[in-house]
């Protein structure tokens, strides 16, 4: 059989790439923004409990995650004309922005009632729309090519367009709440709701316009999917999910994820917090827009600089050392900012270091840019530097940015590769979607966890939500759960890969095997 691959000698054209990544920064930007409207702004704009909001938050994750299985086995034995991905990334698109831009056009004044079930139905019909989208996305990525680097290099251009969103979600916090720019809280979320989706529409059909599948009508022993075959596509995804739960090197590489990125979502907030009650005394004000420069700068180096970097190290000493590294670097990140948050060593550098010079001409610099901003709409953006610059909070984002920059990186590009030994050994159909389902339902799993998780943390080291001076020892807890937890979890995602024996050589083995069995030319 011949199985031709969806580009011309392995090389994905750069079209294709960039369609592709487009698609990343809708599975990024979405729930990215669902994220700050559940946390912060159903409270805030429109009065929800926290309690009510937490279900919110919790129950359609646990309907997300059994759909995601169902969709990737569903993707991986579609037959159409226009390929086994494609519609469903299309229609997912436009289903699930639409949906988001409803599901955000709440009334402040309705009951509090009306908008909880509002946000709940609404929310579940997104999710699956969303999962339409996401879930044939990311299958298709691990069949554009077949060749072991062109892989990583893929993957590479699709997170850093990915991280282009975790540079504007931070924004939300300043934009939302702006008195110049919207005349209340809830206007601002319906309006930036509508953005959103309209952005993620026509960002979302691009990969199902410009990406190529393979020629799905040549793929062998695919299910047939209607409803008289129900109950046996239930048996036939329960074998899927089983075949791939025996894949050693993907269960690693599932096991490292859930280690790397969930230790790194337990304690997202917690630098927030750390620069608003620790370094500005609790004063939200004082703090101003350092966190959204904060998160915004560690997108910005990963999408630019650190993911690059990581594409290189892959290609030069292969994806397990590029992560080993990678990993070990982030570590080393996470303990830099015990200094880099010192208030002390903040004001000593300020002064010492660089001296009032360099930050009197900064301040007199954002003093000139202020009123210019102000005047465009975009105050968000001015920066207070009249009470100094707390440059070291900076310098350790290069490098814990690598644990987020190598993570999906090359843990995509390596389950591609996986997706190449389940074919060698259990046959046709390949299950890119069943692989894609299960590595985010365990993504998805290990987020819903930290949410819950990350709470606890904060009630252990003694935060007080409802009190601005936060005391000394709790803030010295709070900055050294920040190091410890993500370094911890670094640390034993290491261990997992220590022994990952899907190398360069091997993948090669395994594709040429693949050629043979196929009658490939």
């Amino acid at each position: 059989m011949i199985l031709p691959t969806s580009t011309s000698g392995n090389s994905v054209p750069l079209m294709q790439k960039a369609a592709f990544g487009s698609g990343h920064f809708v599975l990024n930007l979405l729930p990215g923004v669902l994220g700050v409207y559940l946390q912060v702004f159903i409270l805030t704009a429109f009065g929800m409990d926290p309690v009510w909001a937490g279900l919110l938050g919790g129950v359609p994750r646990i309907f997300d995650a059994l759909t995601d299985p169902i969709m990737g086995f569903i993707s991986d034995n579609t037959t159409s004309r226009w390929g086994r991905r494609r519609p469903y990334i299309f229609s997912g698109a436009i289903i699930s922005g639409i949906l988001f831009v409803l599901m955000w056009q709440l009334d402040e004044n309705a009951s509090q009632t009306f908008n909880f079930w509002y946000v709940m139905i609404l929310q579940i019909l997104f999710l699956v729309g969303n999962t339409m989208f996401a879930t044939p996305l990311v299958g298709l990525g691990y069949e554009l090519t077949s060749d072991y680097n062109e892989r990583t290099r893929l993957m590479s251009l699709a997170n850093s367009m990915g991280q282009i969103a975790w540079i504007i979600v931070p924004w939300l916090y300043v934009i939302i709440p702006d008195v110049n720019t919207f005349d209340n809280p809830a206007q601002g979320v319906r309006t930036m709701a509508i953005i959103v989706g309209v952005t993620c529409t026509l960002f979302g059909v691009l990969p199902a316009i410009f990406c190529r599948e393979i020629d799905s009508e040549k793929l062998e022993n695919r299910k047939e999917i209607n409803l008289k075959s129900l109950a046996k596509n239930i048996v036939d995804l329960w074998q899927s999910i089983k075949e791939v739960s025996k894949n050693k090197p993907f269960m690693k590489l599932c096991g490292a994820t859930f280690l790397v990125f969930n230790g790194f979502q337990l304690v997202a907030a917690f630098s927030v917090f750390i620069i608003v009650f620790y370094l500005n005394k609790g004063s939200w004000e004082q703090a101003g827009t350092w966190p959204a420069w904060f998160n915004s700068l560690n997108a910005i180096i990963t999408a630019f600089i650190v993911i690059p970097i990581i594409s290189k190290m892959a290609t030069k000493w292969g994806k397990r050392n590029a992560f080993l590294i990678s990993t070990l670097l982030s570590i080393i990140g996470y303990s830099l900012k015990w200094w880099g948050f010192d208030i002390e060593l903040n004001n000593s550098f300020n002064q010492t270091v660089y001296g009032q010079g360099l930050n009197n001409g900064i301040t007199a610099l954002f003093d000139f840019l202020n009123p210019y901003l102000e005047s465009a709409g975009m105050m968000w953006f001015s920066i207070d530097a009249s009470n100094g610059i707390p440059w070291l909070m900076f310098v350790p984002i290069p490098l814990f940015a690598f644990g987020m920059g190598g993570l999906f990186t090359l843990m995509m590009s390596m389950t591609a590769d996986v997706c190449d030994l389940d074919e060698l050994k259990n046959g046709m159909p390949r299950k890119e979607g069943t692989f894609g389902a299960i590595y985010w339902w365990m993504v998805k799993l290990g987020q819903a966890l930290a949410i819950i998780l990350s709470g606890v943390i904060l009630k252990v080291v003694g935060f007080d939500q409802n009190i601005t001076n936060q005391t000394i020892e709790t803030m010295t807890r709070l900055r050294i759960a920040d190091i410890v937890v993500p370094a911890t979890t670094a640390a034993l995602a290491m261990l997992v890969m220590w022994n990952y024996s899907l190398s360069e050589k091997r993948a090669k083995e395994i594709k040429q095997k693949l050629v043979e069995r196929r009658g490939e030319l």
